[in-house]
């Protein structure tokens, strides 16, 4: 072969390794315990994906299981930029009784391939493994240095993979370029995303207090499992006002809706009373335009037959950018009524939205989709969910969510599928993916065409 010429990555071994990956169920049910995550196994499937090429290999363990991998290709010009794709290898929970296949085979049939961690998102941290072969197999060098990171608990919050790396070990990773999670589902008949920015996170834990008494007598009762129960309704029926940003013209007019339709999507009073017209989408670019509130726990009680005097709530809220604490805190207020006076909310975490601005890497991304998908649009976009992207921009680095979806995957369906039953994406969207992205890397650090 000479030297002049890249050694292209084979799509199918992206399909194989997904299979692999999607068998070593490692999930991620968010506790501290050595049983969580076994990212581990993924670890070592992905070692030995890679043990034929001369790729520079990395192994953390913040956590005895919690592995995270990193995998660098050198480029010969330190003057290069670099380029970091951040891959989790951890997934969510299935409860095999709601799926219509074991949600750890991985079983490939008629071209899907089957599992938790499908679309979620193990499907393109195979790709990221392939073309990062790919490039160190290749007789032509990079100009920059490429990382592929395939780290551990993203799922959680990430303080075993990234979030630890970001506070512990900076200097392991590039922070100036990346992508990750979660782009390239279809809007409308030619728009396909690029994710620019996520949603923030401000989870909220509500103490409500009553006064306990005996199972047998319950009428009249201050029962506070009853109390958490109402105000969980009354959260989850609560409508918050929708407040559109700049991108959300643009995701309208991708739809081709009729013109009245489109009008009442754009104007933020009468916005809800449209999203349906949006079919399957409507359920995110809901999310795109509101502060959500999403009541996930309720616990009260300890014994049958007592009547409970206290609980608490757990309520996910994901924030839009400029949206504070306060904001968040005023909205449940309002939510809560006249409930309200017997709540405490204790506050759980809190990230900010954030987003990256247009850069060469963008555009890159934009002609390596338009490319595989001629005649498309570029529709840059929020993620609802937190992605591993936050800590490349609290850095002071772009990141972007990347993929391509074969044609037929909205952001509906594919929305839907995350932690979703019946995980699953088609061998299509693998292959499309797998061959944007070795463009990307080969573009973007060799600085040419």
């Amino acid at each position: 072969m000479s030297p002049d010429r890249r050694t292209t990555p084979n799509p199918q071994e992206t399909v194989d390794l997904l299979s692999a990956l999607i068998r070593n169920a490692c999930v991620n049910d968010g506790t501290p315990t050595p049983e969580s995550g076994g990212e581990a196994r993924n670890a070592d499937t992905l070692d030995d994906y890679f043990s034929a090429t001369s790729v520079e290999t990395e192994r953390l363990e913040p956590v005895p299981g919690r592995v995270t991998t990193l995998y660098r290709v050198p480029g010969h010009d330190p003057k290069a930029p670099a380029l970091t794709l951040l891959g989790h290898t951890d997934v969510v929970p299935a409860d095999p009784r709601t799926w219509s296949r074991a949600p750890f085979s991985g079983e490939v049939s008629d071209g899907i391939v089957w599992g938790r961690g499908a679309i979620d998102m193990l499907n393109l941290t195979s790709a990221m493994a392939v073309v990062t072969a790919a490039a160190a197999r290749s007789p032509r060098r990079l100009a920059g240095d490429l990382v592929f990171a395939a780290v551990a608990d993203e799922e959680a919050g990430s303080r075993h993979g990234v979030g630890w790396i970001a506070e512990h070990s900076p200097g392991l990773l590039p922070w100036d370029h990346a992508l990750t999670e979660t782009a390239g589902a279809h809007v409308g008949p030619r728009a396909v995303t690029v994710t620019v920015g996520e949603k923030g996170a401000f989870p909220r834990r509500l103490h409500i207090r009553g006064s306990s008494g005996h199972g047998s007598m319950p009428w009249g009762s201050d029962n506070a499992a009853l109390l958490a129960a109402e105000a969980a309704l009354r959260i989850a029926r609560h409508r918050t006002p929708a407040h559109p940003d700049e991108r959300w013209p643009d995701f309208v007019h991708a739809a081709h809706l009729p013109a009245d339709v489109t009008t009442g999507l754009l104007d933020p009073d009468t916005l809800d009373d449209h999203l349906a017209h949006l079919g399957d989408s409507a359920r995110f670019a809901h999310a795109l335009t509101h502060l959500t509130f999403a009541p996930t726990v309720l616990k009260s009680g300890d014994t049958l037959n007592v009547i409970p005097s206290t609980a608490v709530v757990d309520i996910d809220v994901r924030s839009l950018p400029g949206q504070d604490d306060d904001d968040i805190d005023a909205e449940l207020r309002r939510a809560l009524g006249d409930l309200s006076a017997r709540v405490e909310i204790e506050h759980l975490d809190r990230r900010t939205a954030s987003a990256s601005p247009a850069s060469r890497l963008y555009d890159v991304v934009a002609d390596a989709v338009r490319h595989q998908l001629p005649g498309t649009e570029v529709l840059p976009t929020l993620t609802t969910g937190g992605t591993d992207a936050r800590f490349v921009r609290d850095a002071g680095g772009v990141a972007y969510g990347f993929g391509v979806y074969a044609p037929g995957w909205d952001v509906g369906k594919t929305r839907r599928l995350f932690h979703g039953d019946d995980e699953h994406i088609d061998t299509e969207s693998l292959h499309l993916t797998t061959h944007a992205l070795d463009e990307v890397i080969h573009t973007f650090l060799n600085n040419t065409p």
